[in-house]
């Protein structure tokens, strides 16, 4: 199975998403505050052309994503988007005219290999395009619940790492649910048409998802530091991604002694991660001179 396109685009859509996360991030910072859920949030980020410059690159993204999911398995393209976090500081580093201190290269570094040789050692394959309707009926009310499970728990939380941390993994789940909704309408529209795109309950379940992790975004970035959303976010997503595209894709894994550099690379990962959170740029990202007030 040709490896390379789905690779290519799924580096694109992570680039891009690392944009997004650096636009949207310093808008959701000059809005008000809310201890709960508000849907006044949108609109006032709507007002804001650094937050309509993230949602470009959202849809830039997206693109990328879409093609990526369509040309190879979930397996492979969802735990790419591991290297958004290194990319979206190195962004950050250019437009905050700093620099990205050594040991965040060496983070970085660690995320990269990381990654290689648990993607090597893994050998993800396989690339079905249909999922029975009856896998979907026990997936998405299971993740579902998680997702409502763990906004509850936020909500009853104040404004810390508890809550940033559950926020972020809602929003990793949903950004999981929505990339295997994607993969699949993205096949139907490839094998079908648009006219049958239009009218597959995935193509709306998908959008649907896709609405609901980004206003889990904007809500988990206002929710507490970032060492403690981004990681839940980051590797939840790669997690939960495996695991959808295992059950409901019928994708593969190396098993056995594989095992073995498989946990090298993900422990490196998580390593590289989570230093790269606790980096000075990103906490700059993450929290604000005076919480509670708007920026003008």
């Amino acid at each position: 199975m040709p490896i390379l396109l789905p690779v290519l685009f799924a580096l694109g859509a992570a680039l891009s998403n690392a944009f997004a996360t650096v636009l949207q991030r310093k808008a959701a910072l000059v809005v008000p505050r809310s201890q709960g859920f508000r849907a006044g949030l949108v609109l006032d980020l709507l007002r804001r052309p650094v937050w309509l410059a993230g949602m470009a690159a959202v849809i830039v993204a997206g693109a990328c994503q879409a093609v990526a999911l369509g040309t190879g398995p979930l397996t492979i393209v969802q735990p790419l988007f591991v290297l958004e976090l290194p990319l979206a500081l190195m962004l950050a580093t250019r437009l905050l005219h700093g620099s990205l201190p050594r040991a965040g290269w060496v983070a970085s570094g660690a995320v990269v290999v990381g990654l290689g040789v648990a993607l090597w050692a893994a050998a993800p394959s396989g690339n079905r395009t249909d999922v029975p309707v009856d896998r979907w009926l026990v997936a998405l009310p299971v993740c579902a619940a998680v997702v409502l499970a763990l906004t509850a728990a936020a909500l009853r939380r104040p404004e810390g790492r508890t809550r940033a941390a559950c926020l972020g993994t809602a929003t990793a789940i949903c950004y999981a649910v929505t990339a295997a909704l994607m993969k699949e309408a993205v096949h139907i529209l490839d094998d079908h048409g648009l006219g049958a795109f239009l009218t597959a309950w995935q193509t709306y379940a998908f959008a649907a998802a896709g609405v609901a992790a980004l206003l889990l975004l904007e809500h988990a970035m206002q929710a507490g530091p970032l060492v403690a959303s981004q990681p839940a976010f980051t590797l939840g997503d790669a997690s939960v991604s495996l695991c959808l595209g295992i059950l409901l894709f019928e994708e593969h894994v190396r098993t056995g002694w594989w095992l073995l550099p498989q946990a090298a690379g993900v422990a490196l990962v998580v390593f590289g991660v989570l230093a790269l959170a606790r980096m000075p740029l990103a906490r700059t990202l993450a929290t604000s001179d005076k919480p509670g007030a708007a920026v003008p």
